[in-house]
């Protein structure tokens, strides 16, 4: 790893903390867009694994089909543009160890990409069970895994999440190492696949998978939902932020 390869992750911060102070208006609505590209990920993902799983003899494939079809939101956000705030705490902390932005500059922006993703996954989610699409077949499947995944003890969210935005940060930077549209895309769907089957937890896929099954259930647990998204959330800080942005910041080295 190469003090350049950072320094340009790092100029990258610095153009989002710039965006952010100048532009405020365009810099939440590109982490509203991120938001809905997080949903169109989860619906593809969980309608597809909803089909499957209504045949008793599919059902094991239901949620490897799942995970492989999530893959679409980070190429979605690449490809188009978006703010996403897991992806952030691996390029603004690179930035603060690379001292092109502020602490604060950090947190401003991770605090506001938040903000946007929530919005932009709400109201998508909100829209879709407005549709009445594909109704019966999530009810029947968000019942068969939303019990476990809010109930899970704290400290196994926070490292599900830890574990979690390692992987997706991880695709991101191997995204931007690679030098062809078609290597980007391989490597990425091979490591989001791999968070997603494994069980792990993504804060803003659960903006979205949380609304859905809010309103599709008739209600959730709001104390489970929100400790989820609690511990889920600094996981995965931990996860980009030091997990990963840190050891590639301390072995880079001049060419």
């Amino acid at each position: 790893m190469y003090i350049a390869d950072i320094d340009t992750a790092a100029g990258a911060a610095a153009n989002k903390a710039e965006v952010l102070n100048k532009h405020f208006g365009k810099y939440f609505l590109r982490s509203v867009m991120a938001g809905f590209y997080m949903v169109v990920a989860t619906l593809l993902s969980n309608v597809s694994a909803a089909v499957l799983y209504q045949v008793e003899a599919y059902r094991p494939f239901a949620k490897l089909t799942g995970a492989l079809l999530f893959s679409i939101a980070i190429v979605l956000i690449v490809f188009i543009g978006g703010e996403l705030f897991t992806g952030n705490n691996m390029t603004m902390a690179l930035g603060v160890y690379h001292k092109r932005v502020k602490v604060a500059d950090m947190l401003k922006v991770w605090v506001v990409s938040y903000i946007g993703n929530f919005v932009g996954a709400f109201v998508l989610s909100a829209i879709f069970v407005g549709s009445g699409a594909s109704k019966g077949i999530m009810i029947d499947y968000y019942n068969s895994f939303i019990p476990a995944k809010i109930s899970a003890p704290a400290m196994e969210l926070f490292l599900r999440g830890i574990l979690c935005n390692f992987m997706v940060c991880l695709a991101v930077w191997t995204g931007t190492r690679m030098k062809s549209e078609s290597g980007k895309l391989i490597v990425m769907f091979c490591v989001i696949m791999t968070f997603v089957v494994s069980g792990f937890e993504h804060c803003i896929a659960n903006m979205g998978t949380f609304p859905i099954a809010y309103m599709l259930l008739g209600g959730l647990d709001m104390g489970l939902v929100m400790k989820s998204m609690l511990f889920v959330t600094l996981g995965n800080i931990v996860g980009g932020a030091v997990l990963l942005a840190l050891p590639l910041k301390l072995m880079s080295y001049d060419k």
